[in-house]
């Protein structure tokens, strides 16, 4: 499962949280036998600034999100496996070729859910 697919399963079932069964199913009122809905305090952007900076809300929902900002060691290491990945027959060849730093990422997002933790850069 990638990043989208985890935030999607779990914001769904956030939403789904918000149904309230029939109080009285086989009741003779109408309004007794019809689900209702809590109104949603979290859209999905705020639901997952909330999952990021709240640890109890957070493990409410068992979806836990870490960001931090990758430091210039990290992305002088990316760009190396980049330039070597990209460009290793011009770099056997020893020619120069120039990496666009607004390619590398700036920031680490792990990701932990259902004990699988995945790691994304950005």
């Amino acid at each position: 499962m990638n990043k989208e697919q985890i935030i999607d399963e779990v914001y769904e079932k956030y939403a789904d949280s918000h149904w309230i069964p029939p109080s009285n199913p086989k009741g003779k009122l109408l309004s007794d036998q019809l689900f209702s809905v809590i109104p949603m305090e979290h859209s999905k952007e705020s639901f997952i600034n909330k999952c990021k900076t709240d640890s109890k809300f957070s493990k409410k929902w068992g979806l836990k999100i870490e960001e931090r900002e990758l430091s210039l060691e990290e992305r002088n290491e990316i760009r190396d496996i980049q330039y070597f990945k990209n460009n290793l027959h011009q770099a056997l060849k020893g020619s120069d070729t120039k990496i666009d730093w607004e390619n590398i990422p700036t920031k680490l997002i792990t990701i932990t859910y259902n004990n699988e933790t995945i790691e994304d850069y950005e």
